[in-house]
């Protein structure tokens, strides 16, 4: 069933994905589409992948540590620990968390993004070599679903930061739904996951985690990109197809 609903995110204008899924009856790993236009070879299993947001996560469970540490505070200023910058002193390090780059190594799927000449042709680039320092902690990451798999099973139980810092982490904004580093959503019935996904330029991360770390899914998604943002309704329709089959 997980390879049909693979299947059908390639059919809907992605050029390839792979997904990883972790759960009490083991481990199920599959790809659809390909890895690059022009090519019949599907993406690898276990390709990396720019994992863009997702970034957050991981900055997020290596400041808890320094917290736990006794190293910064969640509720001092930042302006305490990055004083050259000359930050507002009302912006905490809760708040920052609530909220460069090397070549991708192989094996990886490639990215595309499309735009048009002045001339009015559309043309579509491969943009998997890229600097994105532009965007800051928010997508300089590169990953694989194995490694999203064992960062966010190990950080749901507890292997990562204590349990109290945990639970902060896992303490939705009121407002926004964000945590420190992580979304916290419900499903369909009624069970809550914990999630990040990320996306920049062509690729895509996806990571959903039981709170209880047992059951998880790691996904990564390569696609042509545009101006237009023309996969951002299947994007979502994706994300939740495969939310709906592992955890409902």
């Amino acid at each position: 069933m997980l390879q049909k609903v693979l299947q059908e995110i390639v059919d809907s204008g992605f050029t390839g994905v792979q997904l990883r899924v972790h759960d009490e009856m083991g481990e199920w790993v599959g790809s659809a589409g390909v890895g690059r236009l022009g090519e019949s070879a599907e993406p690898p299993t276990d390709g990396h992948c720019r994992i863009g947001s997702n970034t957050k996560t991981f900055i997020a469970t290596l400041v808890l540590q320094l917290v736990a540490e006794g190293r910064i505070g969640l509720d001092t200023p930042a302006d305490d620990y990055l004083s050259a910058f000359g930050l507002d002193r009302r912006i905490t390090v809760r708040m920052l968390l609530q909220h460069t780059q090397q070549e991708v190594p192989e094996p990886h799927a490639h990215a595309y993004y499309r735009y048009e000449e002045e001339d009015g042709r559309q043309t579509t680039v491969d943009v998997t070599r890229q600097n994105p320092s532009w965007i800051s902690g928010g997508g300089d990451m590169i990953s694989t679903t194995r490694d999203l798999h064992t960062f966010i099973s190990a950080l749901m139980r507890g292997k990562l930061v204590p349990a109290p810092l945990l639970a902060e982490m896992r303490k939705p904004h009121p407002k926004a739904g964000y945590g420190l580093g992580v979304f916290v959503q419900e499903t369909e019935r009624g069970g809550t996951i914990i999630t990040h996904n990320g996306g920049i330029t062509g690729h895509a991360a996806l990571m959903y985690n039981t709170p209880d770390g047992s059951k998880t899914l790691t996904a990564a998604l390569n696609y042509v990109d545009d101006a237009a943002m023309s996969l951002a309704e299947p994007f979502q329709k994706a994300t939740q197809m495969l939310v709906r089959e592992v955890f409902c």
